[in-house]
């Protein structure tokens, strides 16, 4: 059987978590992962969900889409700029989709690399009418579209109110963060309702519930956030009638390529990492793991319209992290940081 799986501008840190579609293979079952290199443009350039397909499922098909540099920018960056016909934010970072779309591979799926524009409609009806002719099926379709890394600016930045953010700047994100989620529901989601009990996972920073009391950076990034989070809950409405299911899921704190790099370490000891509390930091693979056991769970219409992250999920469905640790920062930031609280990390993984 086949299970054929579509990931938008994922990279390599994103193919960590990419991978665990091949998890549950069971004999004589096969992956097929499509990775387009999601951009938008100038000033985009993204590669966030490490998520992907039903890996133990019958004749599954996922679609992922998109990212952030909280789960590993410039998926494409190298490969834009070796074509000359792109240009993107993360221009010129060593991973490519092609490294993703390698990784899938060896474990024992198949990786095809591809390049969409997300703000470009006619792109991506052409990538649904590829995945219809290959495939006829959508099971998991994981939206994670981001490219505003870089727009959003760093700390420094955050907090700027908007009478002294740059206008057109602040446009873009938003026009990078929801258009393209859009964009690509439109043209995605009938190849998830054609059959029933299809997923589709979108990707924020923040659950519903954290950021409806919480300013997040600007109003700009903090409208794309909640505008995400409502997206799925709005198509949570429209798909349940077609049997299929919509979620939001956020991942805590990511050890992407550049989360790693600012700090100096790698993944291999990114525990060296100065501030404590990024010994509750996660592997891209974990939020791969967490949209698996949705899309491995029977049930998993009981989620629909719903926010959740990384770690509440572990805690549902018991599945670990790489190093066999549950970490959840989200916790640990509501439960013990904002209170000014001393608290065992070991808690909270």
């Amino acid at each position: 059987m086949t299970h054929a799986a579509v990931g938008s501008g994922l990279t390599c840190a994103t193919a960590n978590g990419l991978t665990e579609i091949t998890s549950g293979l069971q004999p004589g079952e096969q992956v097929v992962v499509e990775l387009p290199a999601a951009f938008a443009g100038r000033g985009t350039g993204t590669g966030r969900a490490g998520t992907g397909a039903n890996g133990t499922g019958t004749g599954g098909t996922g679609t992922g889409g998109g990212g952030t540099g909280g789960t590993g920018n410039g998926g494409f960056g190298r490969n834009a700029n070796g074509t000359g016909t792109l240009t993107s934010d993360y221009a010129g970072r060593p991973e490519t989709v092609e490294e993703t779309a390698e990784l899938v591979t060896e474990l024992g799926g198949t990786g095809i690399a591809e390049v969409v524009d997300h703000l470009d409609a006619a792109q991506v009806a052409a990538l649904a009418g590829r995945v219809r002719a290959a495939h006829g099926h959508v099971d998991v379709l994981v939206n994670d579209i981001w490219g505003a890394e870089s727009l959003k600016g760093g700390p420094d930045q955050w907090d700027t109110p908007i009478w002294e953010h740059d206008l057109a700047t602040g446009l873009r994100i938003l026009r990078l963060a929801v258009d393209t989620h859009l964009i690509t529901a439109h043209h995605l989601l009938p190849l998830v309702i054609n059959e029933p009990g299809g997923l589709h996972v979108e990707v924020s920073d923040g659950t519903v519930e954290y950021n409806a009391t919480r300013y997040r950076i600007s109003a700009y990034y903090d409208l794309a956030k909640v505008s995400v989070n409502r997206l799925a809950f709005s198509l949570g409405h429209e798909l349940a009638p077609h049997g299929a299911t919509a979620v939001c899921l956020t991942p805590g704190w990511l050890r992407s390529e550049l989360m790693l790099e600012g700090f100096g370490v790698t993944e291999a000891n990114w525990q060296d990492a100065p501030p404590p509390d990024f010994a509750l930091s996660e592997s891209p693979r974990y939020v791969g793991r967490a949209v698996v056991a949705l899309a491995t769970d029977p049930d998993h219409a009981r989620w629909n319209q719903q926010s959740v992250n990384s770690g509440q999920l572990a805690q549902v469905y018991g599945f670990t992290d790489v190093d066999g640790s549950r970490p959840d920062i989200w916790r640990f930031i509501v439960d013990a940081q904002e209170r000014g609280l001393e608290a065992d990390y070991d808690d909270f993984r």
